[in-house]
């Protein structure tokens, strides 16, 4: 079985089939479940989630009717049980791509450590691309608010990885033009300003590596009234030093 939150919340059976979840209380159930990593959810907690405050008289019924729905759902070997004033799924063998976004991360950065930059790249391509969209879309906000923030910066920072991996590794036709389109997106992002200097440098065009420092120089004094940090300071030192 497949549990996917990179994403709309998505399930895939064993058999193939996609999951029937149903509405947003009990996707947001399964999706606090999953966020917890084999740990107990109290009660207490999801009442919080599923109904941000607004407690109903038969709150605790309709927290049972909801558990036992998505037990349906998921079916086997998914195992919804209950423990400890609270619920825990157990997937039993099924795999999370959050998970595994995060264990191909690791994998990558321990390559990138050990000099191997093109392998280091693929991992980590490989990881991005378990992204299907925002993600926990079509969760109940007091959870998809406090979990999406995190995992986009741990999308961001893979992303910056995989350019640092690609500049290493001299792949400077892929490295210009993530860094470029990363920059644009994210001005106040120094690593990725860095990253974008050392991919243009790499590439002969030390000119616009300059441009690119002094354009980020400008939008933080502008936006923040900072100057650049040591990231953003080294990566200039290192284009004028050649």
């Amino acid at each position: 079985m497949e549990f996917r939150i990179l994403g709309p919340l998505a399930v895939i059976r064993a058999d193939g089939r996609p999951a029937v979840l149903g509405g947003r209380k009990p996707r947001t159930l399964l999706a606090a479940l999953l966020l917890a990593r084999d740990r107990v959810v109290a009660d207490e907690r999801l009442i919080s989630l599923l109904w941000d405050g607004v407690r109903p008289a038969t709150v605790d019924a309709q927290l049972c009717t909801y558990v036992s729905r998505l037990r349906k759902g998921l079916g086997q070997p998914a195992r919804l049980v209950r423990s400890g004033g609270g619920y825990l799924l157990a997937p039993d063998g099924s795999t999370v791509d959050a998970e595994e976004f995060e264990r191909l991360a690791a994998v990558g950065h321990r390559e990138l450590r050990a000099g191997e930059a093109a392998r280091a790249a693929a991992l980590f391509r490989s990881a991005l691309d378990l992204w299907r969209g925002p993600v926990l879309a079509g969760i109940a906000e007091p959870l998809r608010a406090g979990e999406s923030a995190r995992f986009e910066e741990l999308r961001l920072a893979v992303l910056e990885s995989r350019i640092e991996a690609e500049v290493a590794a001299g792949d400077h036709l892929r490295a210009v033009p993530d860094a470029t389109g990363l920059v644009l997106d994210h001005p106040l992002r120094e690593r990725a300003r860095a990253l974008l200097m050392a991919a243009l440098c790499a590439s002969g065009r030390p000119a616009d590596a300059v441009a690119v420092y002094h354009r980020g120089r400008r939008i933080l004094d502008e936006r923040l009234g900072i100057a650049p940090g040591p990231v953003l300071r080294a990566a200039y030192q290192r284009v004028l030093s050649g």
